[in-house]
């Protein structure tokens, strides 16, 4: 953490964008396959994803309509979820899960570069979570009606008003034992980078009163990029830092304390992986 403050100190204090050291090797930007045919790769995996849900979601969605139990849902939802990562090729490793109590509910707040790391938060971390997500999600044929039965809230940014009740919904699912996670970037950065973080995920845990158990996930960018137009298999590691407490915190207080310190939490960790996370 010491040197993650000597070299990102302003960042951090300023909530800028951070462009980690590693960005600088030569062997930061090494694909394994040639460009055409990680195109190619790419392309698979977003069809084996339009598959899965074309193929399963409706079928689990009708049954939860007449049943009126999203469970069978859900538990399809964590399935395909892990079953896409295979097809495209991605192992998930997990460390530091002994920092998650099974019997405590968190906001998780993650980093984003890719839309692996949506499958890996729904998929892997051993328990049925809520996903704040953008609106814009809700506008895909039969994947926007799929977010309504796996508790994956839209938020709409630009709408203040709608948000806030959206967030107000999240504390409530909290208040009955549902883990909520955040990708606090808002948008996807690029391989190497970590942008500004938005305050909603620390306003949604002081006014839930629950922990943040802050996760750094790795490699997820150099394997399917924003704007790379470039897929490829390869293993995501993904560390479960120590949870912070939210108790006795106060919005007014100590929200851009505390989003400091997770934010830094999570450069820190990032900042020592060779591949700039």
């Amino acid at each position: 953490m010491q040197n993650l403050q000597e070299n990102f100190s302003d960042q951090i204090a300023k909530n800028q964008k951070i462009v980690f050291s590693q960005t600088t090797s030569p062997n930061f930007n090494t694909r394994r396959f040639p460009a055409f045919v990680g195109r190619i790769f790419n392309y698979w995996c977003l069809f084996a994803a339009a598959i899965l849900v074309i193929l399963f979601a409706p079928p689990l969605m009708l049954v939860a309509r007449v049943t009126g139990n999203n469970d069978l849902v859900q538990r399809g939802a964590m399935w395909g979820a892990r079953t896409w990562l295979k097809m495209c090729g991605v192992k998930v490793v997990l460390r530091g899960t002994e920092n998650m109590k099974s019997d405590e509910t968190y906001v998780f707040i993650s980093n984003h570069r890719s839309y692996l790391e949506t499958a890996i938060v729904e998929g892997h971390l051993g328990r049925h979570v809520g996903i704040i997500s953008k609106k814009e999600l809700l506008k895909l044929p039969i994947a926007g009606q799929l977010m309504g039965y796996i508790d994956m809230l839209a938020i709409d940014r630009s709408n203040p008003t709608r948000a806030v009740e959206t967030m107000q919904e999240a504390v409530g699912k909290i208040h009955n034992g549902l883990s909520v996670v955040v990708f606090a970037e808002g948008t996807r950065a690029m391989h190497g980078e970590l942008l500004p973080f938005k305050k909603g995920a620390f306003h949604l845990a002081i006014a839930a009163g629950a922990k943040i158990l802050p996760l750094a996930v790795h490699n997820s960018g150099r394997l399917m990029g924003k704007k790379q137009n470039y897929a490829e298999p390869g293993t995501i590691t993904v560390d479960f830092l120590l949870p912070i407490s939210t108790e006795h915190l106060t919005a007014e207080n100590d929200l851009e304390s505390l989003r400091d310190r997770v934010r830094a939490a999570i450069a820190a960790k990032l900042e020592n992986q060779k591949d700039g996370g």
